[in-house]
């Protein structure tokens, strides 16, 4: 039971590893102009469209 406890442990490292792994490639291939805050930019163009809240 304890090594069936130790292999699940490892498989969930192995799987937040390759998590994090995939999303540094995905940073790296993603332009400049998408990181950061560019995107929160957009939504102030449309900022007239929504009404406000109380």
């Amino acid at each position: 039971m304890f090594e069936y406890e130790i292999a699940t442990a490892r498989r969930a490292d192995l799987i937040r590893e390759a998590d994090l792994y995939r999303m540094a490639q995905e940073a790296k291939k993603a332009p400049l102009g998408s990181r950061g805050q560019n995107r929160e930019r957009t939504v102030s163009r449309h900022r007239s469209l929504f009404t406000r809240a109380a």
